[in-house]
Parts: C-alpha cells; structure tokens; sequence
C-alpha cells in the first residue's frame, strides 16, 4: 500500500463503523419506528374491533344462503370427524356482564348476551336445540390476561362423562 492509500484507508475506517452514540441513536430509531408500527397496527386492530362491533350489535337478517352455507359448514365439519364448530366469535363487549358469566361458566350466561350474539342463541333455542344440538359458549381470546372474545360452539357429538 502507498501512503496515500493507507491515509485514505484510515480515514475511512471511523465511516465504515458507528460510534457506541451513534449506534444507540440508530437502536433508538428503529425501536421507535417498530413501536410507531405496532401502534398503527394496534389502532388499526382497535378499530377493526370498533366496526365488528357495530355491526354485531344490531340484529341481522338470516337469509336462505346464510343457512345453506351454515349447514354446508355443519356437514363437512362432521365428515372431517370433528363434533363441534364455532359458528360466531365476538368481543365480550356484547355481553352485558363483559363475559363473566360465560367465563365462569353460569347456567344463565344466555341472558347476557346482545345484538347478534343473541339473536344466533334465540335461532339455536328455536331450530337446533330440539333438534338435538347444544351451544357451549367459551373465552377463546385473552388480550392482556382479560377476556377479549367469546366463541360460540354448535356441538351435535355424544355427550360423554368426565
């Protein structure tokens, strides 16, 4: 190496590395990027949540593709061995209590359903209860350690003793 090109080397040898400074400085970048991202994510998880809610908490109307597709489901999860199927996932916010009831599995955890949620219960009390059915209610989300959603499960296999 020539003096020129071992200068010109050495002079670019602090380029090529950060400082202990600047490397934190750029740590602290893109943690806070990652945060930015997770809190759009989160907001845009919030506000998914926002629109389900809205929609489930007002009654719907039960069309004739609806329960063909419903049956259709009921059938195939049968030919695949299964005995239950969770027909509707909710946040806990559509129960009156936030899903204590269920979560403590109370007999009378129906009562405090609303909106959709209540409406699919009336239908299975109707048209599925006498045909044999049963709806089981169950916490499958748990945000935080809290409750965050329920589902709700169409079951038709043998009832077995613990």
């Amino acid at each position: 190496m020539t003096k020129q090109s071992e200068t010109s080397a050495e002079s670019a040898k602090p380029n090529l590395f950060m400082s202990a400074e600047e490397l934190r400085s750029y740590a602290d970048k893109i943690d806070t990027a990652r945060a930015s991202k997770a809190f759009g994510g989160m907001k845009d998880a919030e506000d998914a949540r926002k629109k389900l809610m809205d929609k489930l908490s007002r009654p719907m109307t039960i069309t004739e593709e609806m329960r063909v597709s419903f049956r259709t489901q009921v059938r195939q999860a049968a030919e695949e061995g299964k005995t239950e199927l969770m027909v509707l996932q909710f946040p806990v916010e559509l129960c009156t209590d936030t899903g204590r009831a269920i979560n403590n599995s109370e007999p009378d955890w129906p009562e405090t359903l609303t909106g959709v949620p209540r409406q699919l219960f009336e239908l299975w009390q109707q048209n599925m209860k006498p045909a044999g059915y049963r709806l089981t209610a169950m916490i499958v989300e748990w945000p935080n350690g809290m409750p965050g959603d329920v589902g709700l499960f169409i079951s038709w296999g043998e009832i077995r003793p613990h």
